[in-house]
């Protein structure tokens, strides 16, 4: 591989004009599609498998006009104090608002609050709930300005009144945050490069690996259904590895440099070393992304594949654009110890040059490795304490910002009719096969009503045929709570009784069951996610560094990170510990998919500075330096880089706190966290306390598969000279 890649650098260095049109090209096109393309809209949410999502299948099947995934708006109305909103003002203000509601070419149907009894007891609150043909995703800006324009009237006639449900969902945005991550990057890259030129490098071209990538998803996201999350992940992880991998490629190609070597030949072994271990650090993040799909949850899959696609870029023009615009650069770029005029020009030194902090720092843990690794393993155990109360669900209404429409509508609902009112269940009585029905109906509803937890059951509402019927329970309990997921439980085991006693089916659903089944889902698949993500990367390391410990220990450090992430995640957004530094207005449970796709996507990152920490390692252990001393010059050439590479991307993904969207805050910061852990905590302290104290034994490889693994070469020993082994002959 080494080889190939070398001769990929230096044709790309050598025709970097048609490198740099192809890839120009392809961001126009990406651009040019992504503009005349719609705009993405909420992803569909479909569950294959789980009851909930059988349930409004047959809805669908059963009650052609119902419109069960279409989106709801519920405009709830408050009477000023001392008023109620039965007096008759009031009253007339809210049917003439239900009028104006019921005007719109996709409103399905409108409820009356007076004649669905939908006042609360003491008279001050009411709703009318609002049912759209269509999806949230699906529904035109019109129909959204025009539910709130009519909301706004009632306002003026002196009545408080909020809108909540899916109808006025918005995309999200991330904020000036994500920009003071570049920023930081930016700075971050100029320190470590001491040019202007050098820094701008890794910073261009993952901003046109990404503008390539996300423009891409918005140009398919009507024609595959992609969601606004998906483009935003997609940006969110783009840019990070984008950035590290032309940092490795940029950084090593300055250590070839100061070598002596002219520029295209430093390009082809910067290529040819560094450009190995960012194809297979790629291929591990892909492995744990496109593995995603596995949970079997369309909206995941798609997320997964959708940053995988731009994870690929980024390697693609790792190995291509950047050789082909350091051939731009020239001189520009200085060799590894010379400062450009940024930080001062380039200063001969006459005495040696005092070892730097990576090599000072491995020297410390190489000595102590025992204390070290103690140390970061009760480190990362401490943090990783509070996972153990981790409770899953999906966001609701009730977490979003108390600045929003949808989260006071929430609030007056639960001050109204309770905090149930807001995730009502929807059982469905499927009696086609039962020879009477309408007993199969009323049996469901006379059994629902003696189940604890439970505040109204609505009489059954049958469809045209007669075989199937619809029952409202509302709860006694917020929609995230688990006396609510108990009750969800407690409907489907009645229902088991139901079946045999009438031959009727009874099902669960609406967004509250949907949302118990998915972090069911999740839990389930998480473990086989694991054991296939966490193999197939071990098999692939086995490869790289032709080790049985190494790969192990990789996968080991993981998980303690990936732990001590869940912690501090519950820690903030569950337990509410820096919620007000971090702008989380409302704590609650964590989302369901977060683990999971922590798991996946920190996977993926980890093994980054693994294979690029300890390919150097390896790198100068198979050229003849003991093990110890390995560990030393692994971090005299890439800790000064990883560390460059890991601020970076914890600001990158820091950024994305901004967002307004609770997912996207959380995984942003779960993901800068575990980045901040694994790399600082893992990689650059229990990685070389553990390799220290293994010796050789860490390179043991058996020799029968030491026979069967194809020599990928990361190391690039094939691309030694008789110059190269003479100048180690001198070192030595």
């Amino acid at each position: 591989m080494a080889t190939f890649l070398y001769k990929l650098g230096r044709i790309s260095f050598r025709r970097r004009h048609l490198v740099a049109l192809i890839w120009v090209a392809l961001l126009t096109l990406a651009g040019v599609g992504a503009a005349s393309a719609p705009a993405a809209g909420n992803s569909s949410f479909s569950i294959p498998g789980t009851e909930a999502q059988k349930a409004f299948d047959l809805l669908e099947q059963r009650f052609p006009g119902m419109s069960a995934d279409g989106a709801t708006a519920r405009v709830v109305f408050k009477a000023p104090s001392g008023e109620k909103m039965t007096d008759p003002g009031n009253k007339a203000t809210v049917q003439e608002t239900v009028k104006e509601l019921a005007d719109g070419s996709e409103v399905a149907s409108v409820t009356d609050p007076y004649r669905a009894k939908a006042v609360s007891k003491d008279g001050t609150i009411a709703y009318a709930q609002v049912s759209y043909k269509v999806s949230g995703m699906e529904l035109d800006d019109a129909a959204k300005d025009a539910l709130q324009d009519t909301a706004q009237d009632a306002r003026k006639a002196g009545l408080t009144v909020e809108i909540g449900g899916d109808a006025l969902q918005a995309v999200p945005h991330t904020g000036s945050s994500e920009i003071i991550g570049i920023a930081v990057a930016a700075v971050v890259l100029v320190i470590t490069f001491g040019s202007l030129v050098a820094a701008g490098l890794p910073l261009l071209t993952a901003l046109i690996g990404v503008g390539i990538g996300v423009s891409a998803i918005t140009a398919l996201a009507s024609a595959l259904d992609l969601g606004s999350t998906t483009s935003t992940l997609a940006m969110m992880i783009g840019l990070a590895v984008g950035i590290d991998y032309a940092l490795f490629i940029v950084s090593r190609y300055r250590a070839e440099l100061a070598e002596g070597r002219d520029r295209e030949e430093a390009v082809g072994r910067a290529v040819g070393t560094a450009g190995s271990a960012v194809v297979f650090a790629g291929l591990t993040v892909v492995i744990a992304l496109v593995g995603l799909s596995v949970v079997n949850i369309p909206m995941l899959t798609k997320m997964g594949i959708a940053a995988a696609g731009t994870v690929a870029i980024a390697v693609l023009i790792a190995l291509t654009m950047v050789p082909a615009l350091l051939g731009y650069a020239g001189r520009k770029v200085k060799p590894m110890g010379e400062k450009g005029k940024l930080l001062g020009r380039a200063k001969k030194q006459d005495k040696p040059a005092r070892p730097n902090l990576g090599t000072r720092w491995a020297s410390f843990v190489v000595r102590r490795p025992i204390a070290v690794l103690l140390l970061g393993v009760v480190g990362l155990g401490a943090a990783a304490v509070p996972a153990a109360s981790l409770e899953l669900g999906l966001p609701d209404d009730g977490s979003q910002p108390t600045s929003t429409t949808q989260r006071r509508a929430y609030d007056l609902l639960s001050e109204g009719f309770g905090p149930g009112f807001n995730g009502p269940l929807m059982v469905v009585v499927d009696a086609k096969g039962s020879d009477d029905p309408k007993a199969a109906f009323t049996a469901t509803g006379d059994e629902i009503k003696g189940l604890k937890d439970v505040v109204t059951v609505t009489p059954p509402q049958p469809n045209k045929a007669g075989d199937t019927a619809t029952i409202t329970v509302i709860p006694g309990s917020k929609p995230s709570s688990v006396t609510t997921e108990n009750l969800v439980h407690g409907i489907r085991d009645a229902g088991n009784g139901i079946k045999a006693d009438t031959d009727a089916n009874v099902l669960v659903t609406g967004s509250t069951a949907m949302n118990i089944d998915v972090s069911e889902k999740l839990n389930d698949a998480l473990v086989p996610y694991l054991v296939l993500v966490v193999g197939l990367a071990f098999l692939l390391l086995i490869v790289v560094f032709r080790s049985i410990l190494v790969p192990l220990k990789a996968a080991l450090g993981f998980l303690l990170s990936v732990m001590a992430a869940l912690g501090a995640v519950v820690a903030v957004f569950q337990w509410g510990w820096l919620s007000d530094l971090m702008g989380v207005e409302q704590t609650g449970p964590v989302m369901s998919m977060m683990p999971i796709f922590m798991v996946g996507v920190v996977f993926g990152l980890a093994m980054d500075y693994e294979v690029f920490l300890v390919t150097r390692m390896r790198e100068a252990y198979v050229h003849g330096e003991k093990p110890a001393q390995a560990v030393v010059t692994g971090f005299r050439h890439g800790a000064r880089v990883v560390t460059a590479a890991a601020v970076i991307m914890m600001a990158v993904f820091a950024g994305f706190i901004g967002s307004s969207e609770s997912m996207v805050k959380m995984i942003g910061f779960g993901l800068a966290i575990a980045v901040f852990f694994d790399a600082f905590v893992v990689r650059m302290a229990i990685v070389p306390a553990v390799l220290a104290l293994l010796g050789r034994k860490a390179w043991w490889l058996p020799r029968w598969l030491d026979r069967v693994l194809p020599n990928v070469d990361v190391e690039g020993e094939g691309l030694r000279t008789a110059g190269d082994r003479d100048r180690e002959l001198v070192r030595a």
